[in-house]
């Protein structure tokens, strides 16, 4: 129920960003004239000329454009000059410049020479975007950027120059999925944090680890979008150290919930993530002194949260997929689902890098989100099955209390019935003897209608007699000799004893044993436990009965089996099978049916009943084997 509706989430949350992505009116912009700039010239800002505010004259400006697009910063250079020639805008109301990949943290837009646009960041996030009305011109004008960033400077997919309701729908439209997946992934895991309460202490932990992943999963996706550091531009430093601290918390935390799926089978893997928790506090100290401190701390900053990080990761992700892999192989479901996970999770990479380098850095990576939802997806089913594990587990502990509660209970009757039996039946069954002859007596001497109700006394004094047999049976069913007995020849005895009462009642004996098995017991005690069964199986039959009596090895133990295709039991009578004066016949005590498990438990023996209503029943009856060298 749990993974279904889980499952269901996400499909929803799924189908709204895709709905967004692909079924949103697009007629404001698809068919507006806008025109794009697809060539540019750049001119790199030497270390020198950094307080320039203008490009040198008679500098080299290199062609660039969207084939080729130049934006990593050389050596000795701190950013770049841009220009761009704007075509004429006089054919829009409000003609807009639209720049949507931009790298930099220090850009100026000059226009004639004067300043009409700048944003400049003291954080370390060089991507972003570009809006800019532009004035109505019937000439082509220049645009020059002046750039300032650390590694890389520039535009990457060119211009366009539109109306500005257009170019502004168009600015935010192309991240409005980003924000919307990270904020749905956000929103479901608050909602699994809210419910950690209501979980086990075994299932807490994972189900956390899963909540930090698609939190932090959902930080990381709204942080590296353009747009809320471009429009919240001074909180841009809350959210790099949120995004450096989600990086921090995603992978340890996975680390955690894949060590919870193998159960900690991996020593190697549970110390390397202990590692990489203390390595992530490391680089989370080391990132809040860069945010503190600034410029001096950077080369500590990049090392430590870049390069070296960028290796505990590989060194992790290569780790779980060839454990995945291996687990998988021996059949393990949580590592098949886990490996398709990453599965779908690489195939997104490598498309992203197939189309990157197809469209020469040009495309921009967004499929791998995809992965990172199927991934997060796959955790989600696993951490499901194993809810829905814990719980079919937890039912059958339930059944097995409350099989341990009636066998409890059923022993504290039969020692009460035992205690009972032994200090009554000796007692009472003398007076009944004494009873017994004289009603004889007086018999011989009277008529014959009341030699007939005296017969009915005698008869009941005997049906007495019997329960007290039973009764001091149960109560001490010691065996007076224990010898091997052979199992064959005992159940032939019993054969011809119980088939004359089988064909009264329509039914046949099939008996099927065969010879060489021995078991230690008492040869009285044996028949008198399976005449018993035979008989109520007898009585249970109806039109065309058949009992079958079989017996093999099976392994140490002897296996008897006594089955009949008669009127059968449902569950709440098969669990109440052996207790005092419960019985299945109109005039049964189930007294014979609790001596039958006596007698057996005292030869060493377990007394199994299964039935179906209607289609009969089955007695197995185990004993422990013996040698025949010891029969002989």
């Amino acid at each position: 129920m749990k993974s279904s509706r889980l499952t269901a989430l996400l499909s929803m949350i799924g189908v709204m960003v895709f709905a967004l992505m692909v079924l949103s009116p697009k007629s404001a912009f698809a068919h507006s004239p806008d025109l794009p700039i697809t060539e540019w010239n750049i001119q790199w800002i030497r270390a020198d000329d950094r307080t320039a505010t203008a490009p040198p004259e008679g500098g080299a400006w290199l062609p660039s454009g969207t084939g080729r697009p130049l934006t990593a910063i050389p050596e000795g250079a701190v950013g770049a000059w841009v220009r761009l020639v704007i075509p004429p805008t006089s054919a829009w109301n409000h003609p807009t410049l639209l720049i949507e990949r931009l790298y930099g943290l220090d850009v100026s837009v000059y226009e004639e020479g004067r300043v009409v646009y700048r944003i400049k960041r003291n954080f370390d996030y060089e991507r972003t975007k570009l809006l800019l009305p532009v004035a109505a011109k019937g000439d082509s004008t220049d645009v020059i950027l002046r750039i300032e960033s650390k590694t890389r400077a520039g535009l990457v997919s060119g211009a366009r120059i539109g109306e500005f309701n257009a170019m502004s729908e168009r600015f935010v439209r192309k991240e409005l999925p980003d924000l919307l997946l990270g904020a749905s992934i956000g929103f479901l895991a608050m909602i699994m944090i809210l419910f950690t309460g209501y979980l086990s202490r075994r299932q807490r932990g994972p189900w956390v680890a899963l909540s930090l992943i698609a939190l932090s999963t959902s930080i990381i996706l709204i942080t590296y979008s353009p747009l809320p550091n471009i429009y919240f531009n001074e909180y841009g430093r809350i959210f790099q150290l949120l995004f450096d601290t989600s990086m921090c918390v995603l992978f340890p935390a996975f680390c955690f919930y894949v060590d919870s799926v193998f159960e900690g089978r991996y020593a190697f893997f549970t110390t390397f993530g202990r590692w990489l928790i203390g390595y992530c506090v490391c680089c989370f100290a080391i990132d809040v002194l860069y945010q503190v401190f600034g410029d001096p701390v950077y080369p500590i900053y990049r090392l430590f949260t870049g390069m070296i990080f960028a290796a505990w990761i590989f060194v992790e992700l290569l780790m779980i997929l060839v454990l995945s892999i291996m687990n998988a192989v021996r059949g393990n479901r949580d590592s098949i689902i886990l490996s398709l996970g990453f599965l779908s999770l690489a195939i997104a990479g490598v498309a992203d890098l197939i189309l990157l380098f197809a469209s020469h850095s040009m495309h921009v990576l967004f499929i791998w989100k995809y992965g990172v939802m199927l991934l997060i997806g796959s955790l989600v089913m696993i951490l499901a099955r194993r809810i829905s594990a814990d719980y079919a587990k937890l039912l059958s502990y339930s059944k097995e209390l409350e099989l341990y509660n009636h066998r409890l209970q059923r022993t504290e009757k039969m020692k009460i019935i035992s205690d009972l039996a032994a200090s009554v039946a000796h007692e009472v069954r003398n007076p009944m003897q004494v009873t017994r002859g004289y009603l004889q007596l007086l018999s011989s001497k009277t008529d014959e209608e009341t030699k007939r109700q005296f017969s009915m006394a005698i008869n009941e004094l005997d049906r007495a007699s019997t329960i007290i047999t039973d009764f001091l049976t149960f109560a001490k069913p010691e065996l007076d000799t224990i010898v091997p007995l052979n199992v064959k020849e005992e159940i032939q005895q019993i054969e011809t004893i119980m088939s004359p009462l089988a064909a009264m009642h329509g039914g046949v004996l099939i008996v099927r044993i065969p010879d060489g098995l021995y078991i230690n017991g008492n040869s009285s005690k044996f028949k008198q436990a399976f005449i018993n069964m035979i008989k109520n199986s007898i009585e249970a039959l109806q039109s065309e009965g058949i009992i079958e009596i079989e017996a093999f090895a099976e392994g140490d133990t002897a296996v008897i089996r006594v089955k009949d295709n008669g009127e059968g039991m449902d569950e709440g009578q098969i669990a109440k099978l052996g207790e005092p004066f419960f019985s299945t016949k109109s005039k049964g005590t189930g007294l014979g049916t609790m001596v039958t498990f006596r007698i057996i438990e005292v030869m060493k023996g377990t007394l199994e009943y299964r039935s179906t209503k209607g289609k009969g029943t089955e007695a197995i009856v185990r004993f422990p084997l013996v040698s025949r060298d010891q029969f002989q």
